[in-house]
C-alpha cells in the first residue's frame, strides 16, 4: 500500500535524480540481512557516479571514513550531490527501501542494515544483531541517527531493540518516524 500511495513521490525524486545528475538513478549496496544473509538494499543516489572511486582515491578519506563510523561529517562529503543533501536530510532517498520490504530483506522497523565491514562493530553480539531483520527504520533512527557519534550507542540502540522488541514497540517507532523525519532530526 505504501509503495502505491508514495509511487508518484518516488517517480518525481527519480526523475530529479537523472535530471541533475545522469547515470542510475538507484544506489545499491550489499548489507547483511536476517541471519547474516547477503541483500543488496536499494536507494535513490545521492552522491556522484564516481564516489567510490573518489573514498579510496582522496588520501585520508578513505581513513576518516571508516574513523568516523563509515560516514564523512556533515557537509564535509565531497561525494554527495546538490539533490542528494535534500534527498538525505528528508529521507527520501530511502523509499527504495520499500522495495526491499517487499522482496522480505527487511521490515518497517528493526535494527539498521549493516555492511559487512561494520559486523566486527558488534563483537561478541553480531549473532544477536543478525537474528533479527533489519528494518527501514528503528530505535537508532528515531533516537537521533547522525546524530549519535559513537558506534558503540548505535549497537546499543540496535540491540536495546532486539531485546524490547514487540509489536507495540514497532508502532511506537512508526509513530516517532514521522516526527524524526519532518523536523530532519540528524538526518545527514
Amino acid at each position: 500500500m505504501l509503495v502505491l500511495l508514495l509511487s508518484p513521490v518516488m517517480l518525481l525524486v527519480a526523475l530529479i535524480v537523472k535530471v541533475t545528475s545522469g547515470g542510475p538513478v538507484l544506489f545499491t549496496q550489499h548489507r547483511l540481512g536476517k541471519h547474516g544473509k547477503p541483500f543488496m538494499v536499494y536507494k535513490f543516489r545521492t552522491m556522484r557516479r564516481d564516489a567510490e572511486d573518489i573514498l579510496k582515491s582522496t588520501p585520508g578519506l578513505y581513513e576518516k571514513y571508516k574513523a568516523n563510523n563509515f560516514k564523512l561529517p556533515k557537509r564535509e562529503d565531497p561525494r554527495i550531490t546538490r539533490i542528494g543533501a535534500f534527498l538525505r536530510a528528508s529521507s527520501l532517498d530511502e523509499l527504495p527501501q520499500l522495495i526491499n520490504v517487499l522482496k522480505g530483506d527487511m521490515s518497517l522497523v528493526g535494527p539498521r542494515p549493516i555492511v559487512p565491514a561494520e559486523v566486527e562493530m558488534y563483537r561478541d553480539y553480531a549473532t544477536l544483531f543478525l537474528s533479527a531483520k533489519p528494518g527501514m527504520t528503528g530505535h537508532w533512527q528515531v533516537s537521533g541517527r547522525s546524530v549519535i557519534q559513537e558506534y558503540d550507542k548505535r549497537v546499543e540502540l540496535d540491540l536495546e531493540y532486539i531485546r524490547d522488541q514487540s509489536f507495540g514497540k514497532d508502532i511506537e517507532i512508526l509513530l516517532r518516524t514521522v516526527p524524526s523525519v519532518l523536523m530532519r532530526k540528524g538526518a545527514h
